[in-house]
């Protein structure tokens, strides 16, 4: 994403720790919303099950790791109420958004339209599936730089700097 993420829009679709519940305990979404807020990126966050306030908690709340306390990162609760905003929607969260994260493998994830999605999104698009519920053909056709988990990455991709 040009090296930074600063500023940008993260549509992040899925907060719990996995599908068809609420539960956030030990979900991979609190660290990458952690890291991508202390970037300074703007996080707009759908999750069908998880309550707003739950996801504010979990964000915001400090997170002991035993094994390398100083990597702990505290975003405070103030940042997080500036910088996260919840939706009703994964179409409301991707709208106008730089890159989709994809990080609980929800049903409807891999059936939203995304050539729609895409219209709605500022070029380049990105797409970044944690949970491999999408068809990475599919939407590179549409033309998302998609990247996901276990899968190779678009040929012109690898010779990139950032990648390398």
């Amino acid at each position: 994403m040009f090296n930074t993420v600063s500023g940008k829009k993260i549509a992040i679709l899925g907060f719990s720790f996995k599908k068809d519940t609420g539960d956030t305990r030990e979900t991979p979404a609190i660290d990458v919303c952690r890291g991508l807020l202390s970037d300074k990126a703007q996080l707009v966050i759908y999750d069908p099950q998880v309550p707003e306030a739950q996801m504010i908690k979990d964000l915001s709340t400090p997170k002991f790791h035993w094994d390398q306390p100083a990597s702990t990162i505290h975003i405070s609760e103030d940042v997080v109420k500036q910088s996260v905003k919840v939706v009703h929607g994964a179409y409301e969260a991707a709208k106008d958004a730089h890159a989709i994260c994809i990080l609980t493998e929800w049903d409807e994830f891999r059936s939203l339209d995304y050539q729609k999605i895409y219209n709605n999104m500022p070029k380049p698009a990105y797409m970044f599936d944690g949970s491999n519920v999408v068809d990475v053909a599919k939407l590179r056709e549409i033309g998302f730089i998609v990247y996901s988990i276990g899968k190779p990455l678009d040929p012109w991709l690898k010779d990139m700097p950032a990648i390398a």
